[in-house]
């Protein structure tokens, strides 16, 4: 049992809405506001209902980018519309990391001019907060995955950690820019804006990560964050005597161009004496894709319910569904587009958890995947093994203490 905080605190996350980095906030904020803090989220627009569920109160982001809604056509970073990874990452560094950094630190200093925080928390890719949470010497944490001089690649990088410090420092002007405007002084490297966070929250498990050499003291692992939105409930739509093995598809809840391979999913799962149920989330129309008759397509379905009566689980690789599945014990079938989803399925083909298909495969290849991850007995022991490791750290998870312990630490001069 921890101890009843000595007083409420002010707590103001900090987020952008980019699929699956939410969910992890939206499961932090619960745990405070349990613990009786005050809690805001500050992100687009399209966050709110969510965030309002949990029962914090939502700013919108007014300067920086803030999406009205989750549809294809809303999306501004739009990084699938490159098949290089490099050109990828570029796109994702001028719209979101640097670009609007000076728009992120001015309605971040806005919101705490209107109302002070005991303590920011926020994204690594909110490069812009960080800097100004330094000006304002009010340091945030973030809730992330980011890579450092040790730790394993992030993203698809095969590179040594000095190739991926230049990549990132190609946003170098563009951020000094932004900290000109605030009054601070230039820096070198990209990274070196994270030194204003007071510690980094890794929201994964340890043993789910690759080997981190080195890792810095005040980096640490909290454990998984993960959970059905409140109110969800599951219903099968197949008679309960139906035995035939359950397979959840889920793919990435933004727009990464994804719905032909989704066909392809859905014509070799067809063959298949299976139950498939697919969730598109808001940048696919369900009517898009052709179902077979033992499949169903849905936007959206309680994840953790599903996957208590699944058998395989198929996905594009994000963190969240992959843990998701892990901490479920279910082997894993991932089919990488882009982001960090090649390093997710190379942490659970590491372990053998599940497989790796590229996003480019036939109907056959995905027909046969699906045979070997329900039929061959050491995918599900290894992801057993893992999952075991993934609900452990779950369970002793210290992200309460953590932020409660940063909130209370003496900002220094």
């Amino acid at each position: 049992m921890i101890p009843r905080p000595e007083r409420p605190l002010d707590l103001l996350f900090v987020t952008w809405s980019g699929g699956g980095n939410l969910p992890p906030v939206l499961i932090a904020a619960e745990r405070m506001l349990a613990r009786g803090h005050r809690v805001r989220i500050l992100s687009e627009a399209c966050d709110r209902a969510d965030c309002e569920a949990v029962g914090a109160r939502f700013v919108a982001w007014t300067r920086a980018p803030s999406r009205p809604n989750r549809l294809r056509e809303t999306d501004y970073l739009r990084d699938w519309e490159s098949t290089d990874p490099g050109e990828g990452f570029m796109r994702l560094l001028g719209r979101m990391v640097v670009g609007p950094a000076l728009a992120h630190a001015e309605d971040l200093r806005e919101e705490l001019a209107r109302a002070p925080a005991d303590l920011v928390i926020t994204s690594e890719m909110l490069l812009g907060v960080l800097a100004a949470c330094e000006a304002l010497r009010i340091l945030g944490a973030n809730i992330s995955l980011y890579p450092s001089s040790g730790a394993p690649s992030v993203g698809g990088f095969a590179a040594p950690f000095q190739a991926r410090v230049q990549l990132f420092d190609q946003g170098v002007p563009a951020l000094n820019a932004a900290r000109a405007e605030l009054g601070l002084a230039p820096i070198a490297h990209l990274t070196d804006q994270l030194q204003a966070a007071k510690v980094t929250l890794l929201a994964t498990a340890q043993a789910f990560d690759l080997p981190w050499n080195d890792r810095p003291d005040d980096v640490r692992y909290v454990g998984p964050m993960i959970g059905d939105p409140p109110g969800s409930a599951w219903i099968s739509p197949w008679p309960h005597e139906d035995a035939r093995p359950l397979v959840l598809v889920s793919f990435s809840t933004t727009f990464q161009n994804h719905v032909a391979v989704l066909q392809r999913v859905l014509d070799g799962l067809a063959r298949l004496p299976v139950r498939v149920l697919l969730t598109t989330g808001d940048a696919i129309d369900p009517a898009e894709l052709r179902a077979g008759q033992n499949a169903i397509v849905v936007r959206r379905a309680p994840h953790g319910a599903v996957m208590r009566e699944a058998a395989l689980v198929i996905t594009h690789g994000g963190h969240g569904t992959v843990i998701r599945a892990l901490a479920a014990s279910l082997p894993t079938l991932i089919v990488p587009h882009g982001r960090d989803q090649h390093d997710n399925a190379q942490r659970v083909a590491d372990r053998g958890a599940g497989l790796e298909l590229p996003a480019s495969a036939d109907a056959g290849a995905f027909v046969k995947a699906a045979q070997r991850l329900m039929s061959e007995p050491t995918f599900r022991a290894g992801a057993e093994r893992l999952g075991a490791a993934v609900r452990a750290e779950i369970a002793a998870s210290t992200l309460v203490q953590d932020l409660e312990a940063a909130a209370r630490q003496p900002v220094p001069a």
